[in-house]
């Protein structure tokens, strides 16, 4: 999956945009194909509103996520600018506002589970369409492959026995399967819906869309299910005390498959309906500037049953002998010459002393676990340029691995999982701006990162943000750990209970 990345404006409007080989147009990080939303300018913490951009002196309150007017982009009033422009600038800090937001909400707990104190969490028993009828479908969801060993396992897949304990086959798009496994399972789950404070949609939307994008049927078609899900839940009574203030969505693919323009045949539009903004949504790429989507980790390979299995890892790991200094599991694309990934390959395929090694996945499957997560475990460092969009599983197999993560955009994880990775980046990964690819040498500056200065990084990966990082298996018992699943579920507890709150002015 190739892309190229570029800022635009539009009146009053800031765009990240990028080009990929799926759609012809570019397609915006503040909108979908066909940029349309405007960017907010500031936000409140202690609200649950933001302040749209201003135009003429004229700002207005709306509620998060509301949609704005939208303003529609025409090749004639694309403008590319500078990422310094002042506006660009505003926009980033938009995001680092809704960021701060985001991690107001994180508990404070530090167990598995939080106590729940009365805050239950209702399952919904939605309508078999909306989920297991989907996974039904695994034989056909895309021409080329079939997904139903993915989808087994409660969406772990099958193990992998080269990899030891815990590992399996996950697929990349099996969060909604092992999220709602998990849920269902939660010991703060109620029955009762009069006593839960958080309702949770297992709407599996991710499979819904994954089974239209390869074919060629209608807009209305693709939209229906969306549509019906919606109409469901208006008829439900804790939808209608509180507009889904207080309902969640776990969507397994990312954002903008969510959100299709009115020129586009990319996608759904469930993210934009009118009735789908007040949810919270997580996801495992985050719309930047709606601040009800929450990133949340990509599924990896690895899915521990106990605290043991999480240690024998970490072990594992922090002892390996890491015989390469940098390693990049990617594919060239064709026509893309300049972009980061290409240039990325050259400069690593280009060195004769061993230090990069390049797994071409044009040529290898890497699609199988064992070879990327062997590659990473032996290197220091691991290259994580932008795919079909900015963020990629392979930043989280790299950390799972032990191997530090070298980013070259913010979008891929910065501006994404404000619960799940700390706010100083440095603590676990390089930065290297991609416009100043071609004016350096990237492996010889990751070579004059010290030994010392290595290691304390690969400690924090592995004994502070590893456990975080995994989903447990469907009957995990972790004590001493915290897993992506329980960071996710003690923070939306924390969330909801400040609906409750009397806002500050």
């Amino acid at each position: 999956m190739w892309s190229s990345f570029s800022t635009l404006i539009t009146g009053n409007i800031i765009h990240v945009c990028f080009s990929t080989r799926k759609i012809d147009n570019l397609y915006c990080l503040s909108a979908g194909t066909h940029p349309s939303f405007e960017i907010p300018t500031s936000t409140n913490n202690n609200s649950s509103t933001i302040t749209p951009g201003i135009d003429q002196g004229n700002a207005t309150a709306e509620p998060v996520n509301f949609p704005y007017t939208p303003h529609p982009v025409t090749a004639a009033s694309r403008l590319v600018i500078n990422d310094t422009d002042e506006r660009v600038a505003n926009a980033v800090k938009v995001v680092e506002e809704q960021l701060q937001v985001h991690r107001s909400w994180r508990s404070k707990s530090n167990k598995n589970y939080a106590t729940c104190d009365g805050n239950g969490i209702y399952v919904y028993d939605l309508p078999s369409k909306f989920n297991k009828d989907l996974v039904g479908q695994c034989r056909d969801m895309v021409p080329w492959q079939d997904f139903c060993s993915y989808l087994s396992n409660e969406g772990l897949g099958e193990p992998i026995a080269k990899l030891g304990k815990g590992w399996y086959k996950t697929h990349q798009y099996s969060l909604e399967l092992i999220f709602h496994s998990r849920v269902l399972r939660h010991p703060c789950r109620v029955s009762d819906e009069t006593v839960a404070k958080l309702f949770y949609v297992p709407f599996y939307g991710g499979l819904d869309i994954l089974r239209w994008h390869f074919k060629n049927v209608s807009n209305d078609v693709k939209d229906s299910l969306s549509l019906e899900l919606v109409n469901w839940l208006e008829r439900q009574g804790p939808w209608k005390r509180n507009s889904g203030k207080d309902h969640v969505f776990v969507l397994g693919k990312i954002s903008w498959d969510f959100r299709r323009s009115s020129e586009s045949p990319w996608g759904t539009r469930l993210l934009e309906l009118d009735k789908m903004q007040n949810p919270i949504k997580l996801l495992i790429e985050r719309q930047p500037w709606h601040v009800n989507d929450i990133g949340i980790p990509h599924p990896t390979n690895f899915h521990p049953h106990s605290d043991n299995d999480i240690i024998s890892w970490q072990l594992k790991i922090i002892r390996s002998n890491r015989k390469n200094l940098v390693s990049f599991a990617g594919a060239a694309r064709a026509n893309a010459e300049d972009n980061t990934r290409s240039a990325l390959i050259n400069q690593c395929t280009s060195l004769g002393d061993g230090k990069c090694h390049f797994m071409n996945c044009s040529s290898v499957k890497c699609g199988e676990a064992e070879s990327v997560i062997e590659l990473f475990v032996e290197s220091e460092f691991c290259l994580q340029p932008p795919g079909d969009s900015p963020t990629r599983k392979s930043v989280f197999d790299s950390l799972i691995s032990g191997c530090i993560p070298v980013l070259f955009d913010p979008f891929t994880a910065y501006y994404q999982y404000p619960w799940h990775l700390p706010h100083d980046h440095d603590k676990y990964s390089v930065f290297m701006d991609k416009k100043e690819l071609t004016q350096m040498n990237v492996v010889e500056r990751l070579a004059n990162i010290s030994l010392r200065e290595r290691e304390n990084m690969r400690r924090y990966i592995v004994y502070e943000l590893l456990p975080g990082l995994v989903y447990g298996n469907y009957n995990a018992e972790p004590d001493k750990f915290q897993d992506a699943f329980a960071i996710t579920m003690n923070n939306l507890f924390e969330r909801v209970s400040m609906l409750e709150q009397p806002h500050k002015d």
